[in-house]
């Protein structure tokens, strides 16, 4: 890519592809663990306009935004945007069917959200969900309410912050203990919407993409986040498979970077000989001494 705008990272056919737009069309390249890249990255940072329909339509007055911001859109595009939309409780019915599902991101950590059914389990695999299972299927309103109800009930919750999400990759338990804890759930999930107007899947499967997302040994002991961005700034080194909108980086010479995606959105982006990684801000991580150190503590 040479000088094309980032427009994000999303999941298709179970291949994450990093997207692009040059304003007269959209470029998509697959992200595959084991690629070297070379980055560099170009400003002002701006607005990636409104996703989420058929034809992604680009900021009309390609607005500023903020360069450590993990929303690439300006407040009217952000406005516009079917997807925040429906998360914002701004749509009540389009006439498609959606599914609840149910997301483990580790011990005690479940979630419960609705997706599109055309989406399949894309949104799992941006939300870099572990496991999951589809709960049951209906139009829009009653899906929300099943979900609603869940979440009232105390049974998951309906976000799990990104930084809980990375704190759990490093104390993924073995299949048998994460399939369990969400079967669980599920159980109890079907018998407190016996009498919701959705069709329930009590037996559906129960996926797992440990190891498609690379989790199978859990993350490096020790990495650096990237926090911001800033225009000039480079990446180099060698792709780990993506966790939903996150990519692990091995440089040449230091620890890992982590990059979540969506802080590159909106930026400009060339690729070439990059000399190595500069012009970053970084938050040092590390696995937790002991039991005694809680997750949230990492961040």
């Amino acid at each position: 890519m040479s000088g094309w705008t980032v427009t994000g990272l999303s999941w298709r056919d179970g291949t994450p592809r990093l997207t692009a737009t040059d304003r007269q069309r959209e470029h998509a390249r697959e992200l595959t663990p084991g690629m070297r890249i070379g980055w560099t990255v170009a400003g002002p940072r701006r607005c990636t306009g409104v996703r989420g329909t058929t034809a992604p339509r680009g900021c009309p007055y390609r607005e500023l935004v903020a360069p450590a911001g993990r929303s690439s859109q300006c407040e009217t595009c952000q406005r516009a945007d079917p997807g925040l939309a429906l998360a914002r409780d701004r749509i009540l019915d389009d006439g498609r069917s959606y599914r609840l599902y149910l997301a483990w991101f580790g011990p005690g950590l479940l979630k419960v959200g609705l997706t599109g059914e055309h989406r399949g389990p894309a949104r799992l695999l941006d939300q870099a969900a572990p496991v999951f299972t589809f709960v049951g299927r209906g139009r829009l309103p009653a899906v929300r309410r099943a979900e609603l109800t869940v979440a009232q009930a105390g049974l998951a919750r309906e976000r799990v912050p990104g930084t809980v999400k990375a704190a759990a990759w490093w104390g993924l338990p073995e299949v048998a203990d994460r399939r369990g804890e969400l079967l669980r759930l599920r159980a109890e999930v079907v018998r407190l919407l016996a009498d919701h107007g959705i069709e329930l899947f009590p037996d559906g499967p129960l996926v797992d993409h440990v190891g498609l997302l690379g989790l199978a040994d859990g993350p490096p002991p020790a990495y650096r986040r990237i926090t911001a961005l800033t225009p000039g700034a480079t990446l180099a080194g060698t792709l780990r498979p993506a966790i939903g909108s996150h990519l692990f980086i091995d440089p040449a010479e230091g620890e890992p970077l982590l990059l979540d995606t969506r802080l590159l959105a909106g930026w400009g982006l060339a690729g070439g000989e990059v000399a190595g990684c500069a012009g970053l801000e970084l938050l040092p991580c590390a696995r937790p001494a002991g039991p005694g150190t809680t997750q949230d503590a990492l961040f």
